[in-house]
């Protein structure tokens, strides 16, 4: 999944993966599954990543994909670019791999916060006057108690950071692959529950038309989006009346 923001809404491209912690024989006749403790090494990957990028970084300059300006104008040539990247190819490069803290629940939980919003939640925007918009964001390079600060930008420039993160028409921010892949994603996840011996998961048949899912919800959350379901309605009550002014004695 492609996330291209920072919380003061910066360019900050990156990818997160969701990788499973096995998978399917060449046959699909059986499933093996990583080795015990955390499953991928992390200098192999170190060096494995390095190695690709920089294959890929070459490929690009080869079909002259790549710019460059100002003092950088020289790498341009083919010869002066091979030079500059001999270094990368020797030093170490940091992979950061661990267990996630709170478990794959927690990981997902995170991810599915960023698969249909963009760059910055209702929730952190604290005002818009003549002064710009002002926004709450998170300042990592701070102590943990001064981290939560709050940010105004002048309206152009909050929509130029915000604009930066509008993807172009027709390109994926989610993609999958292997197990999940659109192609055969049910067919084998049936086959791993199958081989691990867990239930399937349950697939969610289309509503038949004039069925009560097909049918519009009324009333629509305008925080989530979700359908609101009515579970009480108060009846309007005849209003407390004050008692008759007394008008003496009969």
């Amino acid at each position: 999944m492609l996330h291209t923001w920072g919380s003061a809404l910066t360019h900050h491209p990156h990818v997160h993966g969701i990788v499973p912690g096995g998978g399917l024989s060449s046959d699909g006749e059986r499933w093996i599954a990583c080795r015990r403790g955390f499953f991928l090494p992390v200098r192999v990957l170190s060096r494995l990543f390095r190695r690709r990028f920089l294959e890929e970084l070459a490929k690009v300059h080869d079909s002259g994909q790549l710019q460059f300006f100002g003092e950088h104008a020289a790498l341009a040539d083919a010869t002066a670019f091979a030079d500059w990247l001999a270094p990368l190819r020797q030093c170490e490069w940091v992979v950061y791999a661990k267990r996630p803290f709170a478990g794959p629940a927690a990981v997902l939980a995170y991810l599915s916060r960023y698969t249909h919003r963009v760059a910055i939640f209702n929730q952190r925007l604290v005002a818009m006057d003549e002064h710009g918009v002002t926004f709450r964001w998170k300042d990592y390079r701070a102590k943990v108690k001064t981290r939560h600060k709050t940010m105004t930008l002048e309206a152009p420039e909050f929509m130029r950071r915000f604009l930066l993160h509008v993807l172009p028409g027709g390109f994926h921010r989610i993609r999958h692959y292997g197990l999940l892949a659109n192609a055969g994603r049910r067919a084998n996840l049936a086959r791993v529950c199958t081989l691990l011996g867990c239930e399937a998961p349950a697939t969610r048949e289309a509503p038949q038309a004039g069925s009560a899912e097909s049918i519009q919800p009324t009333f629509v959350c305008p925080c989530c989006g979700a359908a609101m379901r009515i579970i009480e309605t108060f009846l309007r009550h005849q209003p407390i009346r004050a008692p008759p002014r007394s008008r003496g004695p009969p």
